[in-house]
């Protein structure tokens, strides 16, 4: 049970390219925008769909996939969690960021795109 506590689950299509990152240890970072939509009928009838961007983490194998395969416009699910860290800027203020550290990446869409 404890694994429900902080996962997170996302279906959505990537904003732009991933940004891969080679660390000194020879670990890999990718960076990604993710969009989700959600549909729904206004008070009029009307179809509205509202867009969420969520900025994805992934480490390791997780990142050598997303270098491989994931480009900007593709369907992708990520499987994870929420992790929230701090960073002051220039000017002093502090500053809060939630990011989706993926675990696991679901390549969607169409094969051979």
């Amino acid at each position: 049970m404890s694994i429900l506590k902080n996962h997170v689950q996302l279906i959505g299509n990537v904003g732009q390219e991933p940004t891969i990152t080679n660390l000194e240890s020879g670990k890999k970072v990718a960076r990604l925008s993710l969009a989700t939509n959600e549909y729904y009928k206004n008070a009029k009838g009307e179809k509205q769909t509202e867009t969420n961007w969520h900025t994805v983490v992934a480490w390791g194998k997780t990142a050598e996939i997303i270098e491989k395969y994931v480009a900007k416009g593709k369907e992708i699910g990520i499987s994870g969690k929420l992790k929230t860290r701090s960073y002051e800027t220039e000017d002093g203020n502090q500053r809060y960021v939630t990011e989706v550290v993926a675990d696991e990446i679901l390549l969607l869409g169409i094969k051979g795109e």
